[in-house]
């Protein structure tokens, strides 16, 4: 074989192969770049749209405190503390712990004291005359002068052995905290002791119920609250 010969099968093997190894780059290189971009274009809307929930999630919660508060302030706008005063102003006063035989207290202070009701309430009884008869001693007229109140709290409050009933004092009247109800005295039982105002706390009764009406709870606690100016509400049985 001439040596002409030989170059032209080796040129053609050459082309051969030139033509064949560009098809193989074409086919192969394109497929992995358009299948990894189409991924994260996918991914990135979904991610966006899962973090867009957040914001509502957030906003739902913020609803509750706004009823929360409404209630608070409602449920304290209707609280109402009533207004206390010690029943014997402008005065010098002595009074204990106990009493004889039954719950009451004694309050001691000169004659021509002021005796005041100690909280909003009703006239509920006036005692207008001094019929005590230390013979006769009718536990219903040992007050002598006295006057009660039907509290707004539901409370009797019973002040006895006044010297004088302040004036236009009717029953059924309606009273406020700190308003003259009588000046004190010795009327009743009294006239043989030291003045004092004869205080009782009780349910409300009847006028003639002089059992109850002199008193079913000692005073004493409230008493001293009510000069130290706390507004303590008597409790009944």
């Amino acid at each position: 074989m001439s040596l002409l010969r030989i170059g032209i099968i080796i040129g053609s093997v050459t082309l051969l192969l030139a033509c064949t190894s560009p098809s193989v780059l074409i086919t192969t290189t394109p497929t992995p770049q358009i299948s990894a971009s189409a991924t994260p274009i996918v991914a990135t809307p979904t991610a966006v749209a899962t973090a867009t929930l957040v914001p509502s999630a957030t906003a739902t919660a913020t609803e509750t405190p706004p009823a929360t508060a409404t209630e608070t302030v409602t449920a304290t706008a209707t609280a109402v503390t009533a207004q206390y005063f010690f029943p014997v102003q402008h005065a010098e006063v002595n009074y204990g712990k106990f009493h004889h035989d039954y719950p009451a207290t004694d309050i001691f202070c000169a004659e021509g004291s002021e005796f005041v009701a100690v909280t909003d309430g009703v006239i509920d009884y006036i005692s207008f005359k001094d019929i005590w008869d230390p013979k006769t001693n009718d536990p219903n007229y040992r007050g002598g002068l006295s006057v009660a109140i039907i509290g707004s709290d539901g409370v009797r409050y019973y002040g006895s052995h006044l010297q004088a009933i302040a004036p236009d004092l009717q029953v059924g009247m309606a009273v406020t905290a700190g308003q003259l109800l009588g000046l004190t005295g010795k009327s009743g039982d009294a006239r043989f002791t030291a003045a004092h105002l004869h205080f009782g706390i009780s349910h409300p009764t009847t006028p003639e119920d002089w059992q109850v009406r002199r008193g079913e709870i000692s005073p004493y606690p409230y008493l001293q609250a009510w000069r130290k100016g706390e507004m303590r509400a008597p409790v009944l049985p």
